[in-house]
């Protein structure tokens, strides 16, 4: 069967793509092999209407709503490899399935590459975050400990003092000029540069020379990639960003292969849950335009 669009992906701004075109009365079929990108957290926060509701609550009722349109396929499982050409692409699924689309759409999210810390993954999504508006609240204005990763993570430092007092524990991952430490400085965030042996506790950091410094969280800015590589296999090309490598798209979300588009984390910067929805609903409206009329 020749779907009008194959979705990779079934996360938010997946479904968000979908929702457009099942409204459009188009036949959808969405893959999805369930690692949402926020499955580590518990609550959804800064999201219009779902604040503070669980994000697995979000995502499961979101399903629900797609489910209710007669032209949606659902299929839980792994796409492993993309063929074809714009009209007539096919995508494998790990059980061996065909599944073939006019259109193609990769909402595949991004993976997240965290500083090599002890505790600090098992931390993730709980103590340890990346987003002060989506988590930075629930912190109540408590110490706040920002773990450099890269160039970025200054300014990150900078950003969640807003939060609360900041601690910028710099572990050899960066060398502040003179501007970084006047910015830091300027908005009373202390720097720490004994490196960071283990995160142990709610979120404590003990360092190498022992000491231990109590925070009621911890933000890290993680270098991010795409969490399929299915994108470059079939020749989309990618870019690097100040947040990581993602897919390249234009104003109307298509890539750099006629026919595939991309939307969500993989394919846009910042990141968040809003802003991944508003990036799926667009580019489902412009793949059924591209539908509409292909020459356009």
């Amino acid at each position: 069967m020749m779907h009008d669009v194959i979705v990779v992906g079934g996360s938010y701004a997946g479904m968000a793509a979908a929702l457009q075109l099942l409204r459009a009365r188009r036949d959808v079929k969405v893959i999805d092999a369930g690692q949402r990108r926020n499955r580590f957290a518990d609550y959804s926060h800064g999201f219009l209407g779902q604040d503070g509701v669980s994000a697995a609550e979000i995502a499961s009722n979101a399903r629900r709503q797609l489910e209710a349109y007669p032209t949606l396929t659902w299929v839980d499982g792994r796409a492993i490899t993309v063929s074809g050409e714009r009209d007539k692409f096919a995508v494998t699924t790990a059980d061996g399935q065909l599944h073939q689309g006019k259109r193609l759409l990769f909402a595949t999210g991004l993976a997240d590459q965290l500083p090599q810390i002890p505790g600090l993954a098992e931390r993730w999504g709980k103590a340890v975050f990346h987003c002060p508006y989506c988590h930075g609240y629930e912190l109540d204005q408590g110490k706040i400990g920002v773990i450099a990763a890269g160039p970025m993570s200054s300014h990150q430092a900078e950003i969640v003092s807003d939060w609360g007092p900041v601690t910028f524990l710099t572990n050899g991952a960066v060398e502040l000029d003179a501007p970084a430490l006047q910015a830091l400085e300027g908005r009373n965030v202390q720097i720490e540069a004994a490196p960071i042996d283990h995160i142990d506790g709610a979120a404590d950091v003990v360092l190498a020379d022992g000491r231990r410094l109590q925070f009621a969280g911890l933000f890290t800015a993680p270098f991010c990639v795409p969490a399929s590589s299915l994108a470059e296999e079939a020749g989309c090309a990618l870019e690097e960003t100040m947040m990581g490598i993602q897919i390249r798209t234009d104003e109307a979300k298509q890539t750099s292969i006629a026919g595939i588009s991309a939307c969500g984390d993989v394919a846009r910067m910042p990141h968040s849950v809003t802003l991944a929805v508003a990036d799926g609903a667009w580019a489902g409206a412009q793949i059924h335009r591209s539908l509409l009329w292909p020459d356009a």
